[in-house]
C-alpha cells in the first residue's frame, strides 16, 4: 500500500476532570492519579511529504508559538523519523502545518496533544507501520501527557500519565472552555504545591448512570493543581465561578495546571446559550464550546 500525499488529524483538548497529586519520584517527577477526557475540537496538525522536516503555524494562537527546533510538533516529528531511519529506511521529511485553535500554556494538553496528533499523522503519511505502544513509548520521551493523548479517549492515568486505562462508562456530555487569556508555567504551579502526597483518586463505579452521577463522583474529587494556580493568576477563581454561575452547568472546574475552566451541560444547546452569555460578559476572555 502506498503511502498517502497528506495527512490531517485533530488534536483536540485534553481536559483532566480530576487530577490528584500522589507522591514525588526521585527522579522529580509527580506521580500523579487523573480522570482525563477529550473536547470535540482543539487544534490540527497537517502533513505532506517532504526532503526535510519543517513546520509552519497558522490560527488564532500561531503568534504564541515559535517554528524553532524547541517546539513539540517538530520533536516529535523528529523522534518519529529517527526510529524510521533506525529500521535502515532513509530518513524522512515532511512539511507539518499546526493550525494553533487552542491558548497556548493553558492546562489543556495542547502542545502534548499536537505532539500525539504529530506522531499519528507521520506513522500514517510514512507508512511506518508502527503500533500504538511503539508510538506510547516514543510520546512518553516527549512529555508525561502525550501517550493519553495519542489514546485521545477518556480514561483513569496514574504515573506520570504513562499508565492509560480506557473508561468506558463515562455519560454524554456538553462542554464549555473558559480561559481569562493569562499563561501558566506548569512548573511554577507544581512548585506551589503545599503538599505532594495526596490520596489518589475515590473508586469508580463501574458506570455513570448519567451526567448527574459524574458531577457528584466530581464533588468527591479534587484538583490538587487549584489552589497554587489560583495563587499565580487568580482570574482562573473568577473563571470557575462565572462558569458554574451558567444555568445547566452541572460541574465547574480547573483542567491541569490552567488557565482553562471546564463546565460540563446537559447537552449542545444549553453550552452554547452558557458560551454565548460568557462571551457578552467577559469579550476578553477565550471561551469555546
Amino acid at each position: 500500500m502506498s503511502a498517502p500525499a497528506f495527512v490531517a488529524e485533530p488534536a483536540p483538548a485534553k481536559l483532566n476532570l480530576a487530577l490528584h497529586v500522589t507522591g514525588r519520584r526521585p527522579d522529580g517527577y509527580h506521580n500523579l492519579d487523573m480522570l482525563v477526557a477529550f473536547a470535540g475540537f482543539g487544534d490540527r496538525i497537517a502533513a505532506e511529504p517532504a526532503e526535510t522536516l519543517s513546520l509552519a503555524l497558522t490560527g488564532p494562537f500561531a503568534a504564541g508559538l515559535s517554528a524553532g527546533p524547541g517546539n513539540l510538533v517538530l520533536s516529535a516529528a523528529g523522534a518519529l523519523a529517527d526510529r524510521v531511519a533506525a529500521r535502515g529506511r532513509p530518513r524522512p521529511g515532511a512539511r507539518l502545518t499546526l493550525d494553533k485553535a487552542l491558548p497556548v500554556a493553558s492546562g489543556i494538553g495542547g502542545g502534548s496533544a499536537d505532539a500525539a496528533a504529530t506522531l499519528r499523522a507521520l506513522n500514517r503519511l510514512w507508512d511506518a507501520g508502527l503500533t500504538a505502544a511503539d508510538l506510547a513509548a516514543i510520546g512518553l520521551t516527549l512529555g508525561a501527557d502525550v501517550p493519553m493523548c495519542l489514546a485521545g479517549r477518556p480514561a483513569r492515568v496514574s504515573g506520570i500519565g504513562e499508565t492509560v486505562a480506557p473508561l468506558a462508562g463515562l455519560p454524554s456530555f456538553a462542554l464549555v472552555l473558559v480561559n481569562p487569556g493569562v499563561p501558566i508555567a506548569t512548573p511554577d504551579v507544581f512548585r506551589g504545591l503545599e503538599r505532594r502526597d495526596n490520596p489518589p483518586l475515590p473508586a469508580l463505579p463501574a458506570h455513570f448512570a448519567d451526567l448527574d452521577h459524574l458531577a457528584r463522583w466530581l464533588g468527591g474529587t479534587r484538583n490538587d493543581l487549584r489552589a497554587p494556580a489560583i495563587g499565580l493568576v487568580p482570574a482562573v477563581a473568577e473563571a470557575e465561578r462565572a462558569l458554574a454561575a451558567c444555568p445547566d452547568c452541572r460541574f465547574a472546574r480547573m483542567s491541569g495546571s490552567g488557565a482553562t475552566v471546564f463546565g460540563l451541560f446537559p447537552d449542545r444547546s444549553a453550552a452554547a446559550r452558557a458560551a454565548h452569555a460568557l462571551r457578552r460578559t467577559f469579550p476578553h476572555w477565550w471561551v469555546a464550546d
